[in-house]
């Protein structure tokens, strides 16, 4: 299939967002989904800059290469960036930070996304998830609609019927907006390709000290990722198929040096992208269940 009509879409999209939303932010992460609604935005809005900020809930557990090359792209194209930090909502005891060998950050994300929503008065957030990643967000709309408490109910969801997108909510409520939601991984990279978009190394082989578990490759950042004293350190060649938290995202193992080798290995692969994230892996409605509490 043409990437051609994938774009269109999500153009459209944008600009539906700019026509029927007051205050859109678009959710950054420096990960490739983002960068690439980034490109997609500066397209819909030119020769115009993208009409709304950017915005980064930072947990504190990024992979120090997306954080630096989300600094470096908001300079270059000028855009403002809003960043909120989950460690600030840690020492003010508004959520409590996991522990042990699985600890994570991530959901405690929601409760600093919220405050965010709430401190701006966001009434759209534009994200960079797809229905092909994970069954939770196959069910959901390209318009989807958040509760006042920025919750989900998966069960009470508009029609999108061919290209009609429905923005009219209440007062307290805002809508989470999807345009790249019928991409796929490949569908991404083979934009990424054909525009040329730089992304983080991270996402091409690399030699890191890693270590095993439970079948995934993990980051060894004795920092933020708890290591049992039997779990051995090496470095191995791998890259990242997607990025969240060094916490609990895994790696593969891989020799793509290039964005058209990326292509062809992500052609012949039999795994989903999403099995590599470790947060998705505690039961088998994870997803679902923080998306109903408010998460991206």
């Amino acid at each position: 299939m043409s990437i051609n009509p994938l774009e269109s879409e999500a153009i459209y999209i944008f600009r539906e967002v700019a026509a029927q939303f007051e205050k859109p932010v678009l959710l950054f992460s420096g990960g490739k989904d983002s960068i690439t609604l980034v490109r997609l935005a500066q397209k819909a809005f030119y020769p115009a800059k993208i009409p709304f900020p950017l915005m980064h809930i930072d947990t504190g557990h990024n992979f120090p290469e997306t954080i630096e090359f989300r600094d470096r792209l908001v300079k270059e194209l000028g855009l403002e960036l809003i960043v909120r930090h989950v460690q600030d909502d840690i020492d003010k005891g508004k959520v409590k930070e996991e522990q042990g060998r699985y600890a994570s950050r991530n959901s405690l994300q929601t409760t600093t996304l919220l405050d965010a929503i709430e401190e701006f008065k966001f009434d759209a957030c534009i994200g960079g998830a797809r229905r092909d990643e994970e069954k939770a967000r196959a069910k959901e709309r390209v318009f989807s609609v958040r509760d006042d408490f920025g919750q989900w109910d998966e069960k009470n969801q508009r029609p999108e019927l061919f290209d009609m997108l429905n923005g009219q909510i209440e007062l307290g409520q805002n809508v989470r907006v999807f345009p790249i939601s019928n991409w796929t991984e490949l569908d991404v990279w083979s934009y990424i390709e054909r525009e040329q978009i730089e992304i983080p190394s991270i996402y091409f082989a690399h030699t890191r000290a890693t270590f095993l578990r439970d079948g995934l490759i993990w980051s060894a950042d004795d920092e933020v990722v708890f290591r049992d004293q039997d779990e051995v350190v090496e470095d191995r060649l791998v890259r990242f198929r997607t990025v969240g938290d060094m916490s609990c995202t895994a790696a593969v193992l891989s020799d793509a040096t290039t964005i058209t080798k990326v292509v062809e290995e992500i052609r012949s692969s039999t795994i989903s992208e999403r099995g590599a994230r470790i947060d998705d892996k505690r039961s088998e409605a994870a997803m679902e269940k923080r998306k109903q509490q408010g998460y991206f």
